[in-house]
């Protein structure tokens, strides 16, 4: 039983494999007692001890009762006394923003509730999940919030949500309501974030907390390449494999934040949840508000391991759908090939090569419909353009289907273009705000999905194309900011909804779309990076990690990116060479062996590759095809970091461990070789393995122990090395 509750004590103990989490209600206030290594069963009630410390803030009573400045609270309020950073801030009917949470019953149940209109983690049997739901109430304003936790024991996960209901008889301004806060007695934390922006995502910063506020946010209408919603806390002297973790990331595609603040008795709060610089919601008399999912993890053995949480959460119970667990066909998309500049013999062309490289999907990327010669126009018109493509979708479709490849293709449905037939019939349906000009970006508009006619119209427009059953994979993908942020059909105190009722609004559109086309690979992008979070992976596995497709550029991006999200979510593809956003010339096994991390597929022309080039790229696709299923299914170790070395290395093991493939990375010149050896990690010490290209045995032991050398002295080479036991 994961769920463990003590009426003597008041104490709740929520049990996973690795850890502990511990509440306790006192004076009808439900206190944070722990969260760490996991404890035996008793009362706990001795962690927390009041000290009547802060001597300008009132007690509750005459002088009598809690400090609520300084004790653990497990959703703190505003208004009554605690001046810390609230996980909720309500606006009464009066105009006063206080609420006063007091405990009032729970619920035990088997399994995991849905998060009603919202991206969560799901459980497929109810006994591999349980949930414990807190009730508290506000007596004087009769607002109730069910504070939601499921654990998955086995995964060692704790999955969190918060449900606001509106019991009075009067409406309310929800100005704040955070998915999960966490009170910590100590301070003595590193936190570790990302930092980046477009081609550059999901860089690697690494502090000590101090005291005062570390926020880390976005406003932009999406989670953003700048960061992303997840947040890492460690002992100062954790590592890969040793040390306390714990983890932070939130199921949401728009605006959030993350914050810790170090306070004035060294204590820590962490809050993660909806940006509420820009947040607003009316909740009405007998309505409830739903805030998005957290999903937290602890490890007491360093990052690797909370990184193994988060994969296996992520790819076994986020992603759904026939692709969770097998590789990815083998694509080559049409973007770097030819960018605009396809018409239908090209593309024949293209597709006819593919298939004596080992292709397995063509993906059609923007151009296909329209009038698109550039990216100034045609967005939301989604006929095909038959100057380029006479024939239609259905002259490539019969083109590859001898040939035994499938068709994708791309579309951008949340945008349209001033020039377009969308806009013109229908202006009001893009995102701005009346009387003001509207900002492009990328010469496009948002449409609006924060209204229901905008999104039943993406839907019928993009399944016209998808219903003829010529098309297997979808690139869904997002190009611009929020700005003017309005729908003039909501009341003036309704506008701070929009972007988040745009989410809903998306969600319930992606959900009519993978419901209808279940056999379709949908893969999520944003100019690469700038939409990858868990809220996506719900609806599309995968995701475009990067424009950037520079092999030695992406070993930062795919590392900061696998401190939560799974190989599997990651598309890497091997780019032609000179690279064409960096110039950088590298060698093809270098492109392979970095892509190999990763849901497979070239960047390339296939026409006017060399014959040594397509003889690489049928024999590296033939070796993804052989191990892809161990890759999308294997456990992930870091074993150096290109964010503080001039390397990176890294190895994959298979579930059964039969299986390791390793890879290192050289990113600047050496004059002389290092006396460098890789130590892999996660094989059986007893076990011997094969190495597949030199055919040498090592014993497991030895691999772990010593290592392997890694003999380079020129940037960007490469080695990869594939060990199988031996039988």
């Amino acid at each position: 039983m994961s769920v463990i509750y003590s009426g003597e004590c008041a104490q709740f103990q929520l049990n996973t494999k690795s850890f502990t989490y511990l509440m306790q209600v006192r004076n009808d206030y439900l206190l944070h007692l722990y969260w760490g290594e996991k404890l035996d069963e008793r009362d706990h009630s001795y962690m927390f001890w009041e000290q009547g410390r802060a001597a300008f803030s009132p007690r509750q009573e005459n002088c009598e009762g809690f400090i609520l400045d300084d004790i653990p609270l497990e959703y703190p309020c505003w208004g009554r006394g605690d001046m810390r950073t609230p996980a909720i801030e309500i606006i009464n009917p009066d105009g006063s923003n206080i609420i006063d949470l007091h405990y009032e019953s729970h619920d035990v149940i088997s399994g995991k509730p849905e998060l009603k209109g919202l991206p969560a983690v799901y459980a497929e049997k109810s006994d591999e999940a349980e949930t414990l739901i807190i009730t508290l109430k506000d007596s004087v304003s009769k607002i109730t919030v069910k504070l939601y936790y499921t654990l998955f024991e086995a995964l060692d996960i704790l999955c969190r949500h918060a449900e606001i209901i509106n019991d009075s008889d009067k409406s309310v301004f929800i100005n704040r309501a955070m998915s999960a806060s966490v009170d910590f007695d100590r301070k003595d934390f590193d936190i570790i974030s990302n930092y980046g922006t477009h081609c550059r995502e999901r860089n690697i910063e690494r502090s000590p907390l101090k005291y005062g506020r570390f926020n880390m946010s976005s406003r932009r209408g999406a989670s953003s390449h700048v960061h992303n919603p997840f947040l890492i806390m460690t002992s100062p002297s954790a590592n890969e494999t040793s040390g306390d973790t714990y983890g932070f990331v939130l199921v949401y595609s728009g605006s959030f934040t993350a914050e810790v603040a170090a306070n004035q008795f060294s204590s820590a709060r962490t809050i993660i949840g909806l940006n509420s610089e820009e947040f607003g919601w009316k909740l009405h008399s007998g309505e409830s508000f739903t805030t998005p999912e957290a999903v937290l993890s602890y490890s007491p053995c360093g990052l690797e391991s909370l990184s193994a949480n988060y994969h296996g959460i992520f790819r076994t119970r986020l992603c759904r759908g026939k692709y969770r667990d097998t590789r990815r066909p083998v694509l080559l998309n049409s973007w770097e090939a030819c960018y605009f500049s396809f018409d239908e013999e090209r593309l024949k062309k293209i597709g006819t090569c593919c298939k004596d490289i080992g292709i397995e999907l063509l993906v059609i990327d923007d151009g296909w419909f329209g009038v698109r010669d550039t990216d100034n126009c045609s967005l939301g018109d989604w006929v095909v353009d038959r100057r380029k493509l006479p024939n239609g979708i259905e002259g490539i479709y019969n083109h590859l289907k001898p040939l035994g490849i499938d068709l994708g293709i791309w579309f951008e449905p949340e945008m349209v273009s001033p020039n377009s037939d969308l806009y013109r019939a229908h202006p009001d349906w893009c995102i701005h705000i009346p009387n003001r000009p509207r900002s492009q970006g990328r010469h496009q508009f948002m449409l609006n999905l924060s209204k229901p006619e905008v999104c039943d119209y993406i839907y019928e427009s993009v399944a016209a194309i998808l219903k003829s059953g010529m098309i297997k994979y979808v690139k869904w993908d997002y190009n611009r900011n929020m700005t003017e942020i309005a729908n003039e059909k909501l009341p003036a105190d309704q506008q701070r909804e929009v972007t988040h009722r745009y989410y809903l609004g998306l969600y319930s559109l992606l959900e009519r779309l993978v419901t209808t086309f279940p056999d379709i690979l949908f893969e999520s992008c944003s100019g690469g990076g700038g939409r990858f979070d868990a809220g996506m992976l719900y609806y599309m596995p995968q995701v475009w990690t990067s424009d950037n497709s520079d092999a030695i550029e992406r070993l930062k991006i795919q590392y900061g990116t696998s401190l939560v999200y799974p190989l599997s979510s990651m598309s890497a593809h091997v780019s032609a060479s000179p690279n064409h956003q960096t110039g950088h010339v590298t060698p093809f096994d270098t492109r392979f062996t970095v892509a190999l991390t990763g849901s497979f597929g070239y960047e390339l022309d296939p026409t006017s590759l060399s014959d040594e080039d397509k003889a690489s790229v049928l024999r590296t696709a033939g070796i993804y095809k052989e191990y892809g299923e161990r890759i999308c299914n294997g456990t992930y170790h870091r074993l150096r970091n290109p964010h503080e070395e001039n390397c990176s290395a890294w190895c994959i093991v298979s579930e059964n461990k039969d299986t390791c493939i390793a890879g290192y990375v050289l990113t600047k010149v050496r004059m002389y070789e290092n006396n460098e050896r890789i130590r892999l990690r996660g094989l059986k010490k007893d076990w011997i393995y094969i190495e597949r290209f030199s055919g040498r045995e090592y014993s497991g032991a030895e691999l772990c122990g010593y290592g392997i050398p890694a003999p380079l002295t020129l940037e960007y080479q490469s080695l990869l090395w594939i060990f199988e036991r031996k039988e």
